[in-house]
């Protein structure tokens, strides 16, 4: 008898454990609870924490309410001239309301996942279509990603979920396209750039020629200058040379045989042939002679 009132007792136990424990669900800052009863919602709990909850009615679904991100496969667009880009683009995302989220799309994540996919692929096909490559390629990238937020996030609202932000990480040519547009740029590149090595060219002769008659006239000035110093000085030296024949003839005259004789035999290996009786040789032979 005692054995039995044990075991009916621990049964009592693990019933009452298992009760208590159905009866509380926790939810923590990163996620949606939403509560059902019946297949049908209750309500709605976002509050961090420990809650009740009605043991084996009540049923607990948690939905991330973190920023998901939508990482879409490149695809195809044309533009207006019918020139084709293939565009790689991303959607971040998050769920607002897990009870429109759950009723849209019976909180599914990929679900949402296709339809924003949709949405997106729509949207820029729409938004490329009625602009020209140059536009596209020159700025209006900005312009695009805004108008294509806009659109989504009012598209978005009907799924319970807000569009955080959308990106276009790469505009590409196709692979044939690009080949002959970037053949094309370099050509027009290098235009560019031998207009500029001619206009460069051109101007490096014109400072060239400039520089040259700068020189030459600073040369003919310094010519001109040093011939009117040069000059002056020849007559300095000739009114001295005159001054000291007047004052001292024979001691003229030996300076002036001696600067003779210095020019004269200036190199070892000049050679002068005169007659031994020469005047030339007359202080040589006798430096007192007058």
């Amino acid at each position: 008898m005692n054995q039995g009132r044990v075991i009916v007792l621990a049964l009592v136990a693990v019933i009452v454990v298992l009760v208590g424990s159905s009866s509380f669900y926790t939810v923590n800052p990163k996620e949606w609870a939403l509560v059902m009863r019946f297949g049908k919602v209750l309500k709605t709990n976002d509050q961090t924490g420990l809650h009740f909850k009605i043991p084996m009615i009540d049923r607990v679904t948690y939905y991330d309410k973190r920023i998901l991100n939508l990482d879409m496969e490149p695809q195809r667009y044309l533009t207006v001239g019918k020139k084709a880009l293939v565009v790689d683009s991303y959607v971040k995302w998050h769920i607002v309301d897990p009870l429109e989220f759950y009723q849209a799309v019976d909180g599914s994540e990929d679900s949402v996942g296709v339809r924003l996919t949709q949405l997106v692929n729509g949207g820029l096909r729409n938004e490329f279509g009625k602009r020209k490559l140059l536009e596209i390629v020159s700025g209006d990238r900005q312009q695009i990603v805004d108008d294509l937020r806009a659109s989504l996030e009012k598209a978005a609202q009907q799924y319970g979920v807000e569009v955080v932000d959308v990106r276009l990480q790469r505009i590409d040519l196709p692979e044939k396209v690009s080949v002959s547009v970037y053949r094309r740029m370099e050509a027009n590149r290098s235009r560019i750039a031998k207009q500029y090595r001619a206009q460069g060219a051109e101007a490096a002769q014109t400072i060239r020629a400039d520089a040259n008659r700068q020189a030459e006239i600073i040369r003919a000035n310094a010519y001109q200058k040093a011939q009117a110093i040069r000059g002056e000085g020849d007559a300095k030296a000739t009114l001295i040379y005159s001054r000291a024949l007047r004052i001292n003839p024979d001691f003229y005259k030996l300076y002036r045989s001696l600067e003779a004789y210095r020019k004269s035999f200036k190199n070892k290996d000049d050679v002068l042939i005169l007659d031994p009786s020469s005047e030339f040789f007359r202080y040589l032979k006798n430096p007192n002679s007058r």
